[in-house]
């Protein structure tokens, strides 16, 4: 069987390895790759590596630096500025492992910070290693490799206070062994949070200070996000086996055009100030309309891509409230797109979506 989505250590092992045969930089502590290779990996070289992230150089640089000192790495950003994306990566391309995961929940427990038991041995044997259940944090201490925690500001504050120790002593005792689990080099913590989950479950000071934190800025430019969404959604498109469909650039640049201007409350050309919708109208919702339209196109379509193919996408993308997302929506349809003449088609299939 085939997995639907491989780590990104297995996708990209090629580049990863030839990465490493040719780098002969040093290599922090336990890194499969030095830094710069590692930045390199991430930001692509125009050759043979591709890249995984675009956006500023310098973020990649401090985000990787980071990793390489005792501070943990917080990426930090809006919806759909591939935080989840970044981390895997730099998992991947320093411990060659990007599925050490915590994922972060209101319901996450302390357990999957620390450790747990498996109550069967726990009630036959009483407190035991066999009957320990490591979580992905211990096991990346005791391998020397980095841990992921996403949503960290989702998790209730008390667990999210069982890192302070990991991070500033390096260290994760186990009172009911009377011992402890040391880190080995080369271990460290990537978390991502939200913006807009701001005061949800805030930091306390203590934790943040064991962090340094990284935002990830929405794409600078409607080129640059014209330039990742096409990439990344070629590459989904092979990922899937969609039957082939040339991705459209007018297509994908009218997709971002709509998420721009809504997402910033403004038209390109500065005119028009417009209602802003309640979702967050990210980079990643939009590779989501596009692959849908893709699979519109190709499976009931003539195989080409069209507006009507992505019109209904971008208005599921749009429309989260039923009420006052619709109100936005139609204010849009009706004073902006409606005035383009090259957008008719798109207009009327919006319309009638």
């Amino acid at each position: 069987m085939t997995a639907l989505r491989p780590h990104a250590e297995q996708q990209y092992a090629d580049e990863l390895a030839a990465l490493a045969a040719a780098d002969d930089r040093p290599r922090p502590p336990g890194w499969r790759l030095s830094p710069q290779a590692v930045v390199t990996y991430l930001l692509g070289d125009g050759a043979k590596i591709s890249p995984k992230y675009v956006g500023p150089r310098r973020l990649v640089e401090v985000a990787v630096a980071t990793l390489a000192t005792d501070r943990a790495l917080l990426l930090l950003g809006v919806p759909g500025t591939a935080k989840t994306w970044v981390s895997e990566h730099l998992a991947a391309a320093v411990s060659g492992d990007s599925t050490l995961l915590v994922q972060g929940t209101a319901g996450t427990a302390e357990e999957a910070i620390r450790y747990g038991w498996n109550y069967a041995r726990l009630l036959a044997d009483g407190p035991s290693p066999a009957a320990l259940v490591p979580s992905p944090v211990m096991r990346a201490m005791e391998t020397g490799a980095i841990a992921r925690v996403e949503e960290l500001t989702r998790v209730p504050s008390d667990v999210q206070d069982a890192l302070i120790t990991i991070l500033s002593e390096k260290t994760l005792p186990v009172p009911e062994l009377g011992t402890e689990v040391q880190a080995q080099r080369g271990f460290n913590v990537i978390a991502t949070a939200n913006d807009r989950d701001r005061g949800v479950n805030e930091l306390s000071s203590a934790l943040r200070r064991r962090f340094n934190t990284v935002v990830l800025p929405v794409p600078a430019s409607a080129d640059e996000e014209v330039d990742i969404v096409a990439r990344r959604v070629a590459q989904l498109g092979r990922s899937l086996d969609l039957p082939d469909v040339p991705a459209a650039l007018d297509e994908i640049r009218r997709v971002v055009t709509v998420f721009r201007e809504l997402r910033n409350g403004l038209t390109e050309d500065g005119r028009t100030r417009l209602k802003a919708p309640t979702g967050s109208l990210s980079t990643a919702e939009a590779i989501s309309v596009v692959t849908n339209g893709m699979a519109l196109a190709a499976h009931f379509g003539d195989g080409v891509l069209r507006p009507a193919d992505v019109a209904s996408g971008i208005v599921g993308a749009v429309v989260k409230d039923p009420v006052s997302d619709a109100v936005v929506w139609r204010e849009y349809l009706e004073t902006v797109v409606r005035e383009r003449p090259d957008w008719r088609d798109f207009y009327r299939a919006a319309r009638d979506a």
